[in-house]
């Protein structure tokens, strides 16, 4: 929308120029004029993207920490044993996947976010601690795509750590966990 306002605006500053006179005859045009009726048309332009510029960044804030508090309430369900709280923050339908390296190769592993959540709430002695940080979060429209660090703990023992790469989707219920994939390893953590 904000680039056909542009191109739009540049279209009219060409369409807009004194036509040329009826006989035909071509008008030179000086250079200042020339200038004076483009700068008019990029202006208008510039204007126009700092308006929807604007208006993107007042309501990106609520709906970033909307995004977190998914992921928030995600690790809290696990820190806490919660399979309710965990299954609360995934969508129907969700992808769970985690590389790992085994013998010098990359591998890809798919886990069944329902036995997941099972083994959440399933009793162990240890609290699963991961702990993550937020590194980029990026929204467009119903679609959000986050970068975590973390460290993952099991009670206060460090086990492994990685980055997890998290897409959700905004639904009827609010932002929901879609897919998620991770890294891990045990060193070079910071």
């Amino acid at each position: 929308m904000r680039t056909q306002a542009i191109i739009l605006s540049v279209a009219s500053a060409f369409r807009s120029f004194p036509a040329p006179p009826r006989n035909n005859t071509p008008r030179l045009v000086s250079l200042p004029e020339l200038n004076a009726h483009l700068m008019k048309h990029l202006l208008l332009a510039a204007l126009l993207l700092a308006a929807t510029g604007a208006t993107a960044q007042t309501t990106a804030p609520a709906e970033t920490e909307a995004v977190k508090k998914t992921i928030q309430t995600f690790f809290e369900g696990m820190r806490k044993g919660d399979s309710t709280m965990v299954r609360s923050t995934i969508a129907p339908g969700a992808v769970f996947h985690t590389m790992a390296t085994r013998n010098g190769t990359t591998q890809l592993r798919v886990e069944n976010p329902a036995e997941f959540v099972k083994a959440v709430g399933t009793p162990h002695k240890e609290v699963w601690d991961e702990r993550t940080t937020f590194d980029k979060v990026l929204i467009d429209a119903n679609l959000a795509s986050v970068w975590t660090p973390y460290e993952f703990y099991l009670g206060s023992t460090f086990s492994h750590c990685g980055y997890n790469s998290f897409q959700l989707v905004k639904l009827a219920g609010g932002w929901k966990i879609a897919h998620v994939i991770d890294t891990r390893r045990k060193e070079k953590c910071k």
